[in-house]
């Protein structure tokens, strides 16, 4: 099997971008410099020095093309500026709409743009906009979920969407190994995205609580009890804590707003306080009730037993997938 690369990268393997700031530059940059697309997270306010600043960074640590994620519900128009400015590689857009004046001005910058959908209507806008390629979020996937579908029926219905037109798709939720990425190449990927199995790295800025607790536990739940207040609207796939057992009927009319304090930490350079059901998953610096906050990851949490290097994540993933397809799905002669 000779590797389809996408967007000009080695390896058909996409690092999400994991907020608010687990995709540290270390991580983005061990998955650049192992062949794959790795994407940092900008801040959920406008900060395009700070953004300039991150990609910078990065920049120091790889000479490799990497991208950057944008969450459109929040405010951005500075941060693209800063990126675009930066010709990041690529950009990759979640939870709003992706326009054809964004593209076009990214395309002016020779920036790629690759917006992640949840929905075959999301897929459809985003195809019309004149994207690059395009991320299929299924039901399975950790964090921030946008759409109600499962990757296995979603994910051919958007590869015979663009069928014809010079778009990649990839497929996100539920995928950690090569069994996977083999999966997803019969459902016509071009590639995988892979948020949890990237979480789980040595390089993520998780808290290191919060990386063991994706190797203890093996059940996850979609809810909405996080973050109600800053990000309405947006149900999420976290751990099956003991915490989050005890609490999953919080009646829809509470939120983090007016919860007790728990902890802090500081994101993106700004110290913030933790509060109770506030959707903030614990990076390396936060101190507090660790085991009491937000802890995303997908169904393919059952399939992590350790903690690995990044470049090893691909590694394995590359040399499996070319194991698998060799001795699966040879011809017979």
């Amino acid at each position: 099997m000779g590797w389809r690369g996408i967007l000009g990268f080695e390896y058909g393997i996409v690092q999400a971008p994991l907020g608010p700031d687990i995709s540290s530059p270390q991580l983005v940059a061990a998955v650049a410099n192992a062949g794959a697309l790795g994407f940092l997270r900008v801040p959920d306010w406008e900060d395009p020095d700070y953004v300039r600043e991150l990609i910078r960074k990065t920049r120091t640590l790889t000479n490799e093309p990497f991208g950057i994620g944008v969450i459109l519900a929040f405010p951005h128009k500075e941060n693209v500026k800063a990126i675009l400015d930066e010709k990041v590689a690529v950009l990759q857009l979640f939870w709003g709409e992706c326009s054809k004046e964004l593209v076009l001005e990214a395309h002016k910058a020779g920036v790629k743009v690759v917006p992640q959908i949840g929905s075959y209507e999301e897929a459809k806008k985003a195809a019309d906009a004149g994207v690059d390629a395009i991320i299929v979020q299924g039901r399975e996937a950790g964090g921030h979920v946008i759409g109600q579908d499962g990757l296995i029926t979603l994910f051919p219905r958007v590869v015979d969407l663009v069928c014809g037109r010079d778009i990649a798709v990839i497929a996100a939720g539920g995928i950690v190994d090569e069994r996977g990425y083999v999966a997803a190449l019969a459902l016509g990927a071009q590639g995988v995205s892979l948020g949890t199995r990237f979480l789980a790295t040595e390089e993520s800025y998780a808290h290191p609580t919060y990386k063991r607790k994706l190797i203890e536990f093996d059940q996850t739940e979609y809810t909405d009890i996080f973050g109600r207040a800053r990000w309405p609207g947006a149900p999420q796939r976290v751990v099956a804590t003991p915490f989050f057992v005890e609490w999953k009927a919080l009646p829809c009319h509470e939120n983090e707003s007016n919860q007790p304090v728990i902890g802090r930490t500081i994101i993106h350079g700004r110290e913030r306080e933790v509060r109770r059901f506030a959707g903030t998953v614990p990076n390396a610096t936060t101190t507090g009730d660790i085991e009491s906050m937000a802890m995303y990851a997908g169904e393919s949490i059952g399939l992590i037993k350790e903690i690995l290097p990044a470049g090893e994540v691909i590694k394995r993933i590359v040399e499996g997938a070319q194991r698998l397809i060799d001795q699966q799905f040879a011809p017979l002669n």
